[in-house]
């Protein structure tokens, strides 16, 4: 058993856990960065267990229900309570569509065959659209404060789409083929960004993943 891994899962597990807590006290920029947080353990936990010679289905169960808290039920959450602030039967239908489109999305992986799943994955991971939904919130507390719900509603359900698409997106390994030495230089450049510009530049970040890393996938599959 990688009890790292495990470890690392427990710490997205309590983020993702934090991040409702905080969403129901209405520290919605505080619940935000508690799922981005929740997104760097999840990273960290799937690199721990690579390094484990022997797969361990526990962890990966483990993994995947962490996954459905942190990034299916804190961001919907988050999203109801900043977005309505009351009852809203649309929102409601909404969110629940992207919960249970996360939840879909964890399952097909965990049924999908190891040699599909050679450097990338089947539809767009729960880890970026929970962060892309958390980084959009950001920007809009600390830019517009004025939530609307026909400017989310719509990217939800784009982002509910997305992760039960067909479409092909990379895991960490074949992101570091895909950038290569050219992450030397990204990497200080993101820094510094973040140092002056923390919520867009984790929000370019997500979306750069999102829109570019499907298309140069093809080069390496």
């Amino acid at each position: 058993m990688n009890y790292l891994a495990n470890f690392l899962t427990g710490l997205s597990l309590a983020s993702g856990f934090a991040a409702v807590i905080f969403s129901l006290e209405g520290r919605f920029a505080s619940a935000c960065w508690a799922i981005i947080l929740s997104v760097i353990f999840d990273g960290l936990d799937g690199q721990a267990a690579r390094r484990n010679p022997v797969p361990s289905e526990f962890g990966k169960q483990l993994d995947s229900l962490a996954d459905v808290v942190s990034f299916g039920i804190a961001p919907s959450v988050l999203a109801y309570i900043f977005i309505c602030r009351g009852f809203s039967l649309l929102a409601v239908a909404v969110l629940f569509v992207y919960l249970v489109c996360s939840v879909t999305r964890l399952a097909k992986y965990n049924i999908m065959p190891k040699d599909k799943l050679a450097d990338y994955f089947y539809g767009l991971p729960t880890t970026v659209s929970g962060g892309i939904l958390a980084t959009v919130i950001l920007i809009s507390i600390k830019y517009t404060r004025l939530p609307s719900p026909f400017i989310f509603l719509p990217i939800i359900l784009c982002l509910s789409f997305l992760m039960v698409s067909k479409i092909r997106y990379p895991d960490l390994d074949a992101l570091k083929q895909i950038l290569g030495r050219k992450v030397l230089f990204l990497f200080p450049a993101a820094l510094i960004a973040f140092v002056f510009i923390p919520e867009i530049t984790v929000f370019a970040l997500f979306v750069s993943y999102l829109i570019f890393c499907s298309f140069f996938l093809k080069k390496f599959v």
